[in-house]
């Protein structure tokens, strides 16, 4: 397959690279996951969508079993922990823990699907991952960057003079920035929890330091080096987990290893805003991405998940979103005259995107610039004999993450109304004898039926009019 010239922005260098990995016959990508304690927001559906499109573009260019894609789940926190504890106390804590999170993983699981996600080739549970943790803990004091201090084990960041590179952040500026609480006898205030004590009432592991449980950061650097090695290909995750978790994971791993980096390319997905504001359960305005799906309760209706994917595409990944009604109107459209476009096609397991979406989306995810690719595909798809044209671009709305499916449910509950036909039929005429008047009523009758009329020329230059209903 021809191999387009991958570019991709790095969080560490402020630069957009020319992306070389690491063994082309194995490129590796991680992705911070969610944490199950509860359902997840539309905010994590960005970031899994990004990441989607990213491994799908990786996948294309190097081939399927070529990319190894991990992203974990977080199931060690001390509200999971401790509900695990009161619900199961006569279970082993790993087992405890899995019974309080299954729901909730198997709704994300879901969700995502249901946003166009392809499945990781790995999703690790930090539970599965606390020999691993305690191995890296271990080597990190070894190597005196880590100190036991009051039952924790805490990471000295005055040990790694370039601490800081990710986020830019001086030492001076930084913040414990712990998930777990810290007491007052770290060597710094930055120093951050590795291991964390539990009490005879809290949950824990057994472990060299006490019985406790790991702290936050810890989790990916132990899994990400379990599956993906010591030093891989990138490394991404939302805007806000810069500082303090991908700083301190760098930390760990680098300090563990004595590696020069963990992984050489960073990528994070910008901020999401809904409506003009940011999201807060406070402000009425927090939707989890089950809402979305399966509710009324965001802009009246639910929302199909292709539809949801394409809304968040259309803004860069790295740039604020801001997550609209009218913005999912739009994409919703977009979607259904690409769909349209793409109607009747045919496709095998083989059938492969059009290069020129693929060369748009090597420039650092260019999804703007790949819909014009698609829209020039599916004007020639609506032409006479636009055949190639049509597969050509199913097959790209395959690649991308998008399907017929919703397109052709929904027209199949929405088939044309009686008498449409010849209510656009007069419509046309009035207008072509320059009846505007007749021409607006029978729109406005029409809209009164939840019925939308879109006015377009055809090739020939001949107005013409197609119809949807009003959702």
């Amino acid at each position: 397959m021809t191999t387009p010239q991958l570019k991709l922005y790095n969080t560490l260098t402020r630069a957009k690279e020319r992306f070389v990995p690491i063994d082309p016959a194995n490129v590796r990508l991680y992705a911070c996951g969610p944490t199950v304690y509860d359902f997840a927001h539309i905010g994590n559906g960005r970031m899994a969508i990004v990441f989607d499109l990213l491994f799908r573009l990786l996948r294309q260019t190097y081939g399927a079993d070529h990319v190894t894609y991990v992203r974990n789940i977080t199931d060690v926190d001390d509200k999971i922990n401790a509900r695990a504890a009161r619900d199961y106390p006569d279970l082993p804590l790993n087992q405890a823990i899995r019974k309080v999170t299954e729901g909730t993983a198997a709704q994300y699981q879901a969700d995502v699907t249901a946003l166009g996600c392809l499945e990781p080739t790995i999703q690790p549970r930090a539970t599965d991952n606390i020999a691993e943790m305690q191995t890296l803990i271990a080597e990190l004091v070894a190597r005196q960057h880590a100190y036991v201090a009051n039952g924790e084990v805490l990471f000295d960041v005055k040990s790694m003079p370039d601490y800081g590179q990710l986020s830019g952040r001086n030492l001076e500026d930084n913040l414990a920035g712990a998930r777990i609480a810290v007491e007052a006898h770290k060597h710094n205030p930055a120093d951050f929890v590795l291991w964390k004590q539990s009490s005879d009432g809290e949950p824990g592991w057994d472990s060299p330091w006490g019985r406790g449980r790991p702290g936050w950061h810890i989790e990916c650097s132990a899994m990400s080096e379990r599956y993906l090695g010591q030093l891989f290909d990138i490394h991404g995750g939302g805007l806000d987990l810069i500082f303090p978790h991908h700083e301190n994971e760098i930390a760990q791993s680098r300090c563990a290893h004595g590696t020069h980096a963990m992984a050489n390319v960073w990528m994070h997905n910008g901020f999401l805003q809904v409506e003009g504001q940011k999201m807060s359960k406070s402000l009425g305005n927090f939707y989890t991405i089950a809402q979305l799906l399966e509710t009324t309760d965001f802009g009246g209706r639910q929302w199909p998940g292709d539809v949801l994917r394409l809304g968040m595409l259309m803004t860069h990944y790295r740039e604020p979103i801001d997550f609209t009604v009218k913005r999912l109107e739009e994409a919703e459209t977009k979607l259904r005259d690409w769909q349209r476009a793409a109607q009747g096609a045919t496709l095998t397991e083989s059938d492969g995107p059009d290069q020129s979406v693929i060369m748009e989306l090597a420039d650092d995810l260019g999804f703007h610039r790949a819909t014009v690719a698609l829209d020039v595909i599916a004007k020639k798809a609506n032409r006479d004999g636009g055949d190639i044209a049509r597969h050509c671009l199913a097959a790209t709305l395959r690649f991308l993450g998008f399907g017929l499916d919703t397109l052709l449910a929904t027209e199949a509950d929405t088939a044309e109304p009686p008498h449409l036909a010849t209510a656009i039929a007069d419509r046309l005429a009035a207008l072509n004898a320059k009846d505007f008047a007749k021409a607006d009523a029978i729109r406005t009758e029409l809209a009164d039926q939840g019925i939308t009329l879109m006015d377009y020329k055809d090739e020939a230059g001949a107005r013409q009019t197609k119809w949807e209903i009003k959702r």
